[in-house]
């Protein structure tokens, strides 16, 4: 699997495992409706760095991002976004891209990194501990889930 840097020319390939994942209503607190075009803005806004997943084929299978959480003097505290083709879990690629994101952050000079809302029935949580991450408060029935009704949002936060 190869990750590297995004360019404009891969919303294509992100967009339609994004829209399937957000329009699902299970993992992300965004609109389920989010338009094509809002979804670009938001998810490769300039103040990002996109990261995309290849598989061998070269079909983009995952992305990722990095931006500062904070402004000012807690812009040391990145945030990511990460995002894996529902076709392709299971294969390892959320882990391969959430080390990825972390080294990157790192190596961009932030000091930790915050997750600001992450559904505590996202199997992704399991992922996230595993990595270090701690979950440092819990937002109670913040979230009105598809299938569980209302539930928790985790912040969770690891030290770089």
């Amino acid at each position: 699997m190869l990750i590297r840097a995004a360019a404009a020319g891969d919303w294509p390939r992100i967009w339609p495992f994004w829209h399937r994942i957000v329009a699902a209503g299970e993992t992300y607190t965004w609109d389920p409706d989010t338009s094509e075009g809002a979804a670009r803005a938001l998810w490769m806004a300039p103040a990002k760095r996109v990261y995309v997943a290849e598989d061998d084929t070269g079909a983009v299978v995952g992305s990722a991002y990095v931006t500062p959480n904070y402004g000012g003097p807690a812009a040391g505290i990145a945030n990511a976004g990460f995002m894996v083709d529902p076709d392709h879990a299971g294969q390892g690629i959320g882990r391969a891209l959430a080390e990825y994101i972390l080294a990157a952050a790192k190596a961009q000079g932030y000091r930790g990194m915050v997750f600001n809302a992450v559904v505590e029935t996202n199997p992704a949580v399991a992922l996230w501990t595993s990595l270090g991450f701690a979950i440092v408060g819990t937002v109670p029935d913040a979230y009105d889930h598809p299938r569980f009704g209302r539930v928790g949002l985790h912040v969770m936060y690891r030290a770089l």
